[in-house]
């Protein structure tokens, strides 16, 4: 209950985002239409959260997320016949387009100028080496763009992510076993409460700020308990220390009493994790040489979660 107290303090704190209520729209109709289709559906958060230092924000504090593993999940998730809710901080990795850098993106290009001064005519094709692997993210796009099976959805400060978590949260939970939480935002530990915030931007000409944080209030013990009790849950635990990971992940999963944790190391993060359940760990790994041939962790990874999924839906259905 004193955890329950301090998240609604928290939302008090601070006004909603002013496109939540038509992102709770968007969400309720995304999840009624593939409800009707009888795909699960899954909420992946991703990428960092801002902390703003003024009420009109100039300054954050933000935390290092690019939001590779959340944006490669989602093709991964789809490609499994799963729906996506993707939450997202703006400007992070998005699925599809996370293949091709914005810094290279036109060298995906060949103008070919027509002869004379007619620009009209100008050809524009994409180099041979580049088409294979465009045709096949344009595939994978279309299929998801055209079947209504993608919501993305953006957000920037840890108080929106919060808003938009708990608002979609209440809607995906309706669809009990069949909904997923694939929690791989880096999600802020720290903020400062709005009462302390200066509302104009702070002057450096002042010298430098003194600015006392508070600790965000845990909202994974909420989630699992009131928003979407019956949901499939999956927070993730990355460490610098590989002593600490399984103790701290399995603590995690003791403590919040959802279905799994992954635990990776930050420089491994990348070729290395460990699910852990309440009764298994399995490590899984792909080797430098599956990466440099385009294979990618996250591949194995949802397979291994889809599985843990249907065993977790058929369990229910049979009590």
């Amino acid at each position: 209950m004193m955890q329950t107290s301090t998240s609604r303090h928290f939302f008090e704190d601070f006004p909603p985002p002013d496109d939540l209520k038509h992102t709770i729209r968007d969400a309720e109709a995304f999840v009624k239409l593939n409800s009707v289709k009888n795909k699960n559906v899954v909420l992946i958060t991703s990428g960092g959260t801002a902390v703003p230092m003024e009420s009109r924000t100039v300054r954050f504090i933000d935390n290092f997320s690019t939001g590779t593993r959340g944006a490669a999940s989602t093709e991964y998730f789809l490609a499994a016949g799963y729906a996506v809710i993707f939450l997202h901080r703006a400007r992070s990795a998005k699925p599809f387009v996370r293949h091709f850098p914005e810094e290279k993106l036109l060298d995906l290009f060949v103008l070919k100028e027509a002869e004379g001064n007619d620009t009209s005519a100008s050809a524009i094709t994409v180099k041979q080496d580049e088409s294979t692997r465009l045709a096949r993210v344009l595939r994978s796009y279309h299929s998801a763009s055209s079947t209504n099976s993608l919501l993305s959805i953006p957000f920037f400060s840890l108080q929106d992510y919060l808003y938009f978590l708990k608002s979609i949260s209440d809607v995906l939970g309706q669809l009990r076993q069949k909904s997923m939480f694939l929690l791989a935002a880096a999600v802020s530990d720290f903020y400062i409460p709005s009462d302390e915030m200066p509302e104009h931007k702070m002057q450096s000409s002042e010298g430098p700020p003194e600015v006392r944080l508070s600790s965000v209030p845990k909202m994974l013990p909420v989630l699992i308990h009131r928003w979407a009790p019956e949901a499939f849950i999956i927070s993730f635990k990355l460490e610098t220390d590989p002593k600490l990971l399984l103790l701290k992940a399995r603590k995690a999963l003791d403590t919040y009493q959802h279905e799994v944790v992954v635990a990776n190391i930050l420089e491994e993060r990348r070729k290395k994790v460990v699910v852990i359940t309440a009764d298994s760990e399995t490590q899984l790994e792909i080797s430098e040489e599956q990466r440099g041939s385009g294979q990618e962790l996250e591949d194995i990874l949802v397979q291994d979660l889809v599985a843990k999924h249907e065993a977790f839906i058929q369990s229910a259905a049979g009590r």
